[in-house]
């Protein structure tokens, strides 16, 4: 478990007077999935307040792989466009993937159907 003497020395130590700019040469960006990741690690048998470097490494390889599949995404199908179907057509051969985003598209179809029902039930069309 990280303390916090330990994440302002790493924070220190990030900033090397390069103008913001990491040795990968991108900026410090905002943390876009950091709080949920957290979450994951700790869903997935992590401590509860995993250290800050894990997190912010999982964060980037998230990013990296969902920049990457947009980038892919947009080249296939209607051009500069990003459509489900050419997520699933992307992740087709990764059985796992490809089961979990069908599992989630059948959810939020059923989920649709329920709100529709909900809502003709409770106003009346």
């Amino acid at each position: 478990m990280a303390d916090e003497e330990d994440e302002a020395g790493y924070e220190d130590d990030l900033d090397d007077g390069a103008g913001g700019v990491d040795a990968s040469g991108h900026g410090k960006r905002k943390r876009l999935f950091s709080k949920e990741l957290r979450c994951m690690m700790y869903g997935f048998g992590d401590d509860q307040n995993p250290y800050t470097e894990s997190v912010d490494i999982l964060e980037d390889l998230v990013i990296e792989f969902i920049t990457e599949m947009t980038h892919k995404a947009m080249s296939i199908g209607r051009q500069g466009r990003v459509q489900v179907e050419d997520i699933v057509f992307l992740i087709r051969k990764d059985p796992r993937k490809f089961a979990r985003v069908k599992d989630l598209l059948t959810m939020n179809e059923e989920l649709k159907r329920a709100r529709k029902a909900f809502d003709e039930a409770n106003y009346g069309s």
